[in-house]
Order: C-alpha cells, then structure tokens, then sequence
C-alpha cells in the first residue's frame, strides 16, 4: 500500500469514517472509498455499499477483473440516554453484537458502578455529554428516561447528526406529545419522522429483557438495511 493511500486510511480510522480500500489484482492497483462517495461504476458502488452494510470485505469480478474490497468500518457505538433496568439489559446484548456501550443520565443514584459495572457512564447533562461522546455513522442512539428534561434535547442533537438509529421509550400517546414539544422546538418533521417510537421491534415483548431484545432487533434491522425495506 502506498504511503499516502495508508495516511488516507490512518485518518480516516482515527475520525471513524467507514472506507473501503478496493484493489484491483491483476495490476495491485488500489484506491480508498469513503462511505456515500459517488463511484462511477455502478458494480463497484453496488459491491463496495453492500460491504459497509453488511461488514464483510470479499473477492469479487468487476469488468472482468478480480477486485478485493476490504471494508473498514468503525467499531459500533451504542448511546443510551437513561441508566435505567431496560439499558441494563440491553447493554449486555449489545456488547454480544459488537457494539461500545455508553450511558448519560445525570441522576447519578441510576447511573452507579453498582448498576452498572465497567460500563462507561457520563452523569453529564445529554446537551453538555453527546458532543464530546460524538454521533457518527456507526452509531445507534436509544432514549429511555421517559423524562423530557432529558430526553428532549438529546433527541434534538441525535436527529441532527449521522447516527444510524433513533429510539425512543414511550406509548404512542407520549410519542404524539414528544412530536408536539419537538415541532415546538424547531425540528422539522423529517428530523422528527427519524425517531423510532414506540422504540423496539413489535414483538409483544413483556419486561425489560424482552424489550431489550425488541430493540437490539430494530436496531439490527436498521443497520443492516432491512427496517424501511419491511415497514
């Protein structure tokens, strides 16, 4: 790999950007590929967007050439806004998938090394914490206090940046009072129609645990390109 392609690849790995580095093996021939960068040839673009989704690098044929496209997506990063039971089953799940857990809550009774051992834990205010914690691409966010005070403006710096997902605990009826404060607020209905509410997949699910696995789905689905494909 040539030194300037590498430094390409070193930056975009220090400021968790998903690249693809494609390689033509024929000639060694190589170059980088930013996520959403436009790419002229349709297969290429086609092959190299199926391996962000999907995680996967591989050997392919492309215009009767073999191409290896290696895929370098950033670790997964799961924000919770809200220590509460439902983050403490879900945290475990998560981190089974692949994902870096973080919880905000700045009731620091909820968020205690007891309830939470070894997890990263910000008893910041969610407006003061998230831009420090950083919402990109490879990341989903999931908010459970049920408090507005804490809620609100976490979703309102969530569904303006890139993360992936948006997930919100709460019945339809408080989801409908959630839009009416957003709306108030100055959020369009597009950056409001990006929050998952009721939050989880509709599984029927009962308890925290269940709950966490209809979520932990949804966000999976999300991820992986399948949620809008079967809403």
């Amino acid at each position: 790999m040539e030194r300037a392609l590498l430094d390409q690849l070193l930056k975009a790995k220090s400021t968790r950007k998903p690249v693809a580095v494609v390689t033509w093996l024929s000639s060694g021939t190589q170059q980088l590929i930013e996520r959403g960068q436009s790419v002229a040839d349709s297969a290429l673009s086609e092959a190299v967007n199926d391996g962000f989704r999907t995680d996967r690098s591989r050997t392919m044929e492309i215009g009767g050439e073999e191409v290896f496209i290696n895929i370098h997506n950033p670790p997964l990063r799961l924000v919770l806004i809200g220590a509460v039971h439902i983050a403490q089953a879900l945290i475990p799940m998560a981190a089974q998938l692949g994902y870096d857990p973080v919880v905000i809550d700045p009731r620091t009774a909820f968020a205690s090394e007891e309830r939470f051992a070894g997890v990263p834990r910000d008893a910041r205010w969610p407006d003061e914490a998230l831009p420090e914690v950083g919402l990109d691409t490879r990341t989903a966010f999931v908010a459970l206090t049920h408090d507005p005070k804490i809620d609100d403006p976490a979703l309102q710096i969530a569904m303006t940046s890139e993360v992936f997902y948006i997930g919100a605990l709460g019945s339809k009826r408080t989801h409908a009072k959630r839009v009416d404060r957003l709306t108030e607020a100055g959020l369009s209905a597009e950056q409001i129609a990006r929050i998952n509410a009721p939050i989880g997949l509709d599984i029927g699910a009962v308890g925290p645990n269940e709950i966490a696995i209809s979520i932990m789905a949804e966000v999976t689905a999300e991820l992986r390109g399948k949620l809008t494909a079967t809403a």
